[in-house]
């Protein structure tokens, strides 16, 4: 063997022990990165929901839907959902999947809110009557003209400062053993909170989601550090849900769920296990059909084969790519496919061989003339694979 090829044997040779390294069920790390294999909502369950503006289309720019994707994206982060895929469908649409939740009504309420969150002035109204309005939807000015207040039935509200002027929100646990929600100031909403809270202990100072009251908390001492805490009755989840919606801020358009389903682990797992099934089963018929057919060359194309699957597999829990059954049944679909190109050069090289050629001339002008086949199908399948990586998400 010639140095050049004793080079290329190593290079094969290291990368296929860090492809078996990677694809064993007991590797988790790697270069301190975490190494997995994960499945996407149609293997594991979950749920699965398509967002849509709630506004007419010739008003959605394609600003606010970027926008609204990355917020959606951060909130469902944020919502410890692990692995989800969230992208934009069309113009008009957000794509939300979640793999491993069985309840959507939390997550897929916390998604759609605008997040509108308001300090309302309540020095006017009295401690009871505040009380009461908990949960109930008032008017505020905030994004209202004059006109537009005098014409609102009942009474209007004054805005003191917005989640606009927040910088984060987290959950913690009282003294009490309650959960509340923190959440902290910054730029000029430091200031306006400290000169409100100070001129106006003793009084009530709402904090209002999407024009709702969700908290009616008396000031007690002047807060002058830009931190403040929403006390009420709230589960873990329903805190943290609330200060997610907060931390990433308010949706630059209002979205409404047009549909949503959930699928269930068992009918995921069934799905997959079928699908290796067959895969197992068609990859003996193919290998089979080549050891009979091509002997000694056959059962190298298999073991080349063999390699490629292992590389595609490692590369797919390293990176890591969100397997879903479509995406099984590519891969499988692919690694049999492969095969194409040896079975290119094993007819050309029996030809060869029928000419009178001797195995090593036989062999170079095997590969030498069946390699423009090779090449033109393989550049045609990259288009396709352009084509639906840049419109897939559109259509």
């Amino acid at each position: 063997m010639t140095k050049r090829n004793w080079q290329a044997l190593v290079l094969v040779a290291i990368i296929l022990a860090i492809s078996i390294y990677l694809v064993l069920p007991g590797t988790t790390r790697l270069l301190n990165k975490p190494i997995k294999t994960v499945l996407g909502l149609d293997l594991v369950g979950g749920v699965q929901a398509l967002l849509e503006a709630d506004l007419p289309e010739a008003s959605v720019t394609a600003e606010n839907m970027s926008t609204a994707r990355q917020i959606v994206e951060n909130r469902v982060n944020g919502l410890g959902v692990s692995d989800a895929v969230v992208q934009q469908a069309g113009n008009t649409r957000i794509l939300v999947e979640m793999p491993g939740e069985s309840d959507p009504q939390v997550v897929l309420s916390t998604l759609k809110q605008t997040g509108l969150l308001e300090f309302v002035d309540f020095s006017q109204v009295d401690p009871n009557t505040a009380v009461s309005l908990v949960g109930a939807a008032i008017q505020t000015d905030f994004g209202q003209t004059s006109e537009q207040v005098s014409s609102a039935t009942g009474p209007v509200y004054h805005t003191v400062l917005t989640g606009a002027e927040l910088a984060d929100a987290g959950v913690t646990v009282s003294q009490t053993g309650s959960y509340e929600v923190t959440l902290s100031f910054k730029g000029d909403g430091v200031t306006k909170f400290a000169d409100y809270t100070t001129n106006n202990v003793g009084n009530i100072l709402a904090i209002v989601l999407d024009k709702r009251v969700i908290s009616a908390p008396s000031i007690q001492v002047p807060i002058t550090d830009g931190a403040a805490v929403i006390q009420g009755t709230f589960t873990y989840d329903e805190a943290n849900a609330l200060a997610v919606q907060l931390r990433y801020g308010s949706l630059p358009i209002p979205l409404k769920i047009v549909e949503s389903r959930t699928v269930g682990p068992t009918l995921g797992e069934d799905s997959l296990q079928k699908s290796l099934r067959a895969g197992a089963i068609g990859f003996a018929i193919v290998f089979l059909f080549m050891a009979i057919y091509y002997r000694v060359a056959g059962l190298i194309a298999i073991v080349g084969i063999i390699f490629y699957a292992l590389v595609d597999f490692a590369i797919f829990r390293f990176v890591p790519v969100t397997l879903t059954l479509a995406g099984v049944a590519g891969f499988l679909l692919s690694t049999g496919s492969a095969l194409d190109a040896n079975i290119l050069i094993f007819e050309r090289f029996k030809e060869e061989l029928r000419a009178g050629r001797n195995v090593t001339q036989a062999f170079a002008l095997a590969f030498q003339r069946a390699w423009p086949s090779i090449r033109d199908s393989n550049i045609a399948t990259l288009i396709t694979c352009l084509v639906l990586y840049i419109f897939g998400s559109q259509f």
